[in-house]
């Protein structure tokens, strides 16, 4: 193999191929990254078995050829190389990479050994990729870490037609973002539940100029591809029942009030300062007003008022200080709308443009109170 290509096309390639490579792969040959060279293109991939990534770029082809070399050590060598140009050779063991001045070889894996990658499933639709990551970013909000039962570490994707819906939730808290596409067929209906993680990485590396395509096999879905911009990566799907979660919203709430976003994170924010560890920031509405509290007589205490629109009843709610947190920062609206039943069960968050308009039901974050001392 003999290759020029574009220096920086060439690490960006890299860096992004060889971020799914598990810092300990289960078998040695999944820490490489293949690269194929042929008819004026250089093919980059990476697979870990969960997860697979490729990408392409535009390379001057002398000899075509496929090799197999360590990833993280060429995303780090690819991204200090020093001049405009680089320029790949390989023979039967090692591969020599020069630009400029700088000379590196690396030896060669056993390219017989690494796994084919699998191939995608049927294209189902396609959405502008600024509504993409926003929608991955909120519904995967509340995505659990613990990996003793893997459903709850998923992304819930429910493709209805022109609608897709995303859910994911921790027991505790529940977010809901979603968005309308443009699917293949009308009357599509499916689902797949995707680890949060995977989703969540590649929704953040997307490039916003292009669409992002989905495929998924509606009869078979075992695996899902997202594609972007001539990169496409894969993720097998969690094999689960995703809970029944449609129940935990209330057919109404009696109680709403409407805040100015940025008054209460930042309220949120200085108050849980002096919370201690699982103690919770209590939130009294009363008279036009949200009062945030923390701490205690014998500790160290906090204390914010806010003025608000309340409609309804006075209530008190407390409220785990990160979930709350996290719930409103990915709310995109100035105003947030918050919805409530009783001071036990889980409050409903919406964002809104206007303090006196409509809440949007596209973003539904449902977090569960905690019970407190008065």
């Amino acid at each position: 193999m003999k290759v020029e290509v574009n220096t920086a096309s060439f690490a960006d390639a890299v860096a992004w191929t060889t971020s799914v490579i598990d810092a300990r792969p289960a078998n040695p040959i999944l820490a490489g990254v293949k690269l194929e060279a042929a008819d004026g293109t250089m093919q980059l991939s990476a697979f870990t078995y969960e997860i697979s990534a490729r990408d392409h770029i535009e390379a001057g082809v002398d000899e075509s050829g496929t090799v197999v070399v360590l990833g993280k050590l060429l995303a780090d060598i690819s991204k200090v190389l020093p001049a405009e140009k680089t320029y790949l050779s390989a023979n039967e063991t090692t591969m020599t990479i020069t630009s400029g001045p700088a000379t590196f070889t690396l030896q060669l894996m056993p390219e017989s050994e690494y796994p084919d990658l699998p191939q995608l499933p049927p294209q189902i639709g396609q959405v502008d990729a600024e509504t993409f990551t926003q929608t991955v970013t909120q519904a995967a909000v509340a995505v659990a870490h613990d990996e003793n039962r893997p459903v709850l570490t998923g992304v819930h994707m429910r493709f209805a037609g022109e609608e897709v819906t995303l859910s994911s939730t921790d027991r505790f808290r529940l977010g809901r973002a979603s968005f309308r596409w443009t699917p293949d067929e009308a009357d599509l209906d499916t689902a797949a539940l995707v680890r949060g993680s995977h989703l969540v990485k590649i929704a953040r590396s997307v490039d916003e100029r292009a669409n992002v395509v989905i495929y998924l096999d509606p009869a078979n879905p075992k695996l899902i591809g997202i594609a972007n911009a001539g990169r496409i990566s894969t993720v097998q799907l969690i094999d689960g029942e995703f809970p029944a979660v449609d129940r935990l919203y209330a057919d109404s709430y009696p109680i709403q009030a409407v805040i100015r976003k940025e008054d209460l994170l930042g309220a949120a924010k200085r108050v849980s300062l002096v919370a201690e560890r699982n103690a919770p920031i209590r939130m009294v509405f009363t008279d036009q007003q949200l009062t945030l509290t923390a701490g205690g007589a014998d500790e160290a205490s906090a204390k914010e008022t806010l003025q608000i629109d309340l409609d309804g009843e006075d209530i008190t709610v407390a409220f785990n200080p990160s979930y709350l947190r996290e719930g409103l920062s990915v709310i995109s609206e100035p105003y947030i709308r918050m919805k409530m039943t009783t001071a036990v069960k889980p409050v409903e968050f919406n964002g809104q443009q206007d303090e006196d308009g409509e809440e949007s039901m596209s973003y539904r974050y449902l977090l569960v109170p905690m019970r407190f001392n008065v």
